[in-house]
């Protein structure tokens, strides 16, 4: 399903609290019940500034819902925060603290000097909400501006519901900021507005969001993101009935998935001006049948019921945010904009800074898995599986790898690195390395001498560029591997028996360090045996030292090779599967990369090998040779092919070497035949003329063969080829 589909989800304020009125016709639910207080001013509580706000119910926005004028009808006036008296702000009504009201054109959140919550400004007036009149002061109560009525004694004052705006505004964009990928924050928005701010909301967002600074090519289209609403059936324990719903739900009408904003359009104009408008203005009336589908035109109440909110990140508008309340709730007033304006901004800013968070997250994670092999290559006499696992989200990005590498004479070379860091410089200096020892394992030279040219490397790379590596060369003719190490976790060989034990290779410094030999081991390689190679976050962890992991590493081995019994290796695949849920929850502070080789080794009897003299009688002695192994192998029917491609390498090979050629044959589920000397010129495929008399050898080598190549050695190369099996 595609992740940008809507995705209806119902609130989670099901349950109203000790105290609610359920028979309250506006919809939305009461949070929080004001405790009673003793005495004095029947004004809220307000954070002077420096202070800490109420800790009760801060976080939830649906604690402090604005809208309602008879949450707080059983408050007390509170004598135990008397206020101190400003020069010039006179004395509330209804035995008001001074200092409690906000002078002329204080802005949303500020607090005024006498350290009571500085009202909202009108938009339309620019005088503040809720200032009382001075020559009122022995008037009678004036009247609530939103339903007409005198305002009762200890009812909140206009001014007490803006104080409740404000804390909804902060609590509702301490939800949104929480969010760190693009769904979060989007449910955030709807989770923070509904039903505290309005019954529903929709969320459109710009398809395909652009990233950073790119400029968008195409039309603007919008797709709806998601839209939450206040669900038609609410429990009903407690004592609270659900509120009466239409059926259908005018709310749940209303919405098209995409919609194209075309240039000049009403529409478009709107997202233009950036600010939120409600939806009963002229241009806004006109663009909701564009952005809702024309079909929806008359879907929305009537009234100041719905505000269209343009969602605006750094450089461009990026989507719309539409706010709903029903029939049944007061209508949205001027300072909601205010309200619709915050809310929207402090989105927008979220979701364009997560869309580069994602970019940037998706590109390392990209970078550092095409510098990993896409495919372990299938090497005569050894069997490979591998994992990789980046580390946790906070630090996804580092400098693991693995490596297996097919050598000349049938070997294979196997790496295991890490370089020190979590970052793009640790998975791009990773890449330069991997890149260094495929070139110098193509070299053929000893693990120790690899080292060597890693570690000057990295010093060119620059002083701080360490990393860690294990280079390990298996011979599946002799039976034997040659390890050398640097700075690496040693590897565990797991027998064919079932016993596991770490391999005594000497650790050497960590590659970078300069001015530090390294020394390699030769060790027995029996068939059937396990070779494990890792990085240390594998073993390595806050809850555990290395040692402490190798061993842990050790004994699953073991124990995982007795449930196949003595006689069976365990499944690679499995092994590597098993390994890895060693792990526990505190194991993933660093990536891991695990490289698994299982022995098969070949046969003496499935081996044969020769010296031949460069002459001009080697290729005919070659081709004899040849048909003695096929025949004894029982393959006759490879006779003619194998002698036809023989001579030809082997012609090659005695023209120009002044060094005894070596012939070797391997019977493995292939045949595969190996010519080398002592030039390091490698042979290049050309096409011949039709009045060339040579020229054509690595052509029928290239037709006739399975596979064919040449391997550049540190005392010549050599030429194989290999033939399917009758």
């Amino acid at each position: 399903m595609d992740s940008t589909r809507v995705t209806e989800h119902p609130t989670s304020f099901d349950r109203p609290s000790t105290g609610a009125d359920p028979t309250d016709p506006r919809g939305a639910l009461l949070r929080t019940p004001v405790p009673p207080r003793a005495s004095g001013s029947a004004l809220p509580a307000q954070g002077s500034a420096g202070q800490t706000p109420p800790a009760a119910g801060e976080d939830s926005p649906g604690a402090f819902e604005h809208s309602q004028p008879g949450a707080e009808q059983a408050a007390e006036p509170d004598t135990h925060r008397p206020r101190p008296t400003s020069e010039g702000v006179p004395a509330q009504p209804d035995g008001g603290q001074p200092g409690d009201t906000p002078s002329a054109g204080v802005i949303p959140g500020e607090v005024s000097a006498g350290g009571g919550q500085a009202g909202l400004v009108r938009p339309d007036s620019g005088e503040p909400t809720g200032a009382p009149d001075p020559g009122r002061r022995d008037a009678s109560p004036e009247p609530d501006r939103r339903t007409g009525q005198p305002t009762a004694p200890g009812r909140p004052t206009p001014m007490r519901r803006d104080g409740d705006r404000l804390r909804f505004v902060g609590a509702a964009t301490r939800r949104i900021a929480r969010g760190m990928d693009l769904d979060e924050i989007v449910m955030g928005l709807c989770r923070a507005t509904v039903p505290t701010f309005a019954d529903a909301i929709l969320v459109y967002l710009r398809e395909p969001l652009p990233v950073g600074d790119e400029r968008p090519t195409g039309p603007l289209v919008l797709r709806l993101r998601r839209t939450d609403r206040i669900p038609a059936e609410r429990d009903t324990e407690g004592g609270f009935t659900p509120a009466p719903q239409p059926e259908p739900s005018e709310l749940e009408t209303v919405g098209a998935e995409l919609c194209e904003v075309r240039p000049g359009s009403a529409l478009a104009e709107v997202l233009r001006g950036v600010r939120p408008v409600f939806t009963d203005t002229p241009a806004a009336r006109a663009a909701l049948p564009e952005l809702l589908g024309e079909e929806q035109d008359f879907a929305l109440p009537d009234g100041r019921r719905a505000i269209l909110a343009p969602l605006r990140g750094r450089r461009r508008v990026i989507g719309a945010a539409l706010f709903l309340r029903g029939p049944e709730r007061i209508a949205f007033e001027a300072d909601d904009l205010l309200v619709a304006a915050q809310l929207a901004t402090h989105s927008a800013l979220g979701i364009d800074k997560a869309v580069l968070y994602g970019r940037e997250a998706y590109i390392a994670d990209e970078l550092q898995r095409t510098m990993l092999p896409e495919n372990l290559p299938r090497c005569t006499g050894v069997r490979l599986a591998s994992r990789y696992l980046p580390a946790a989200e906070t630090a996804r990005v580092g400098g693991d790898w693995y490596d297996a590498i097919p050598l000349p004479g049938s070997r294979v070379a196997l790496v295991v690195g890490d370089v020190m860091g979590h970052s793009m410089t640790s998975a791009a200096i990773m890449g330069q390395l991997r890149t260094t020892a495929q070139t110098l394992a193509g070299l053929d030279l000893p693990p120790q001498e690899v080292l060597h040219h890693l570690d000057e490397q990295a010093q060119r790379l620059g002083t701080d560029r360490m990393a860690t590596c294990l280079y390990a060369v298996y011979d599946p003719v002799a039976h034997r591997i040659t390890v050398a190490n640097a700075g690496h976790p040693p590897p565990v060989l797991l027998h064919l028996g079932g016993h596991a034990e770490v391999l005594r290779v000497p650790a050497g410094a960590p590659i970078g360090v300069g001015g530090v030999d390294f020394e390699a081991v030769e060790l027995d390689a029996p068939a059937g045996a396990t070779l494990l190679l890792y990085t240390d976050g594998l073993v390595e962890s806050r809850l555990r030292d290395v040692w402490t992991g190798i061993e842990q590493l050790r004994e699953r081995l073991a124990a995982t090779a007795q449930l196949t019994g003595p006689d069976h290796p365990p499944p690679l695949e499995a092994l590597c599967d098993e390994v890895l849920d060693m792990l526990g929850p505190g194991d993933r502070d660093d990536d891991i990369a695990l490289l698994a080789a299982r022995f098969d080794g070949i046969a003496p009897s499935d081996v044969s090998y020769w010296f031949l003299d460069p002459e001009d009688a080697a290729p005919g002695k070659a081709r004899r040779l040849a048909r003695r192994a096929l025949a004894r192998w029982g393959m006759e029917d490879l006779t003619d092919a194998v002698e036809l491609l023989v001579s030809e390498v082997v012609t090659n090979a005695v023209r120009y070497a002044s060094k005894p050629v070596t012939l070797r044959l391997l019977r493995t589920d292939v045949l595969r035949c190996e010519v080398g000397d002592d030039v390091p010129q490698l042979p290049r495929l050309r096409q011949a003329r039709a009045t060339d008399e040579g020229g054509r050898g690595l052509y029928l080598v290239n037709r006739l063969a399975r596979r064919w190549g040449a391997t550049r050695l540190s005392t010549g190369k050599v030429v194989w080829f290999e033939l399917n099996r009758g």
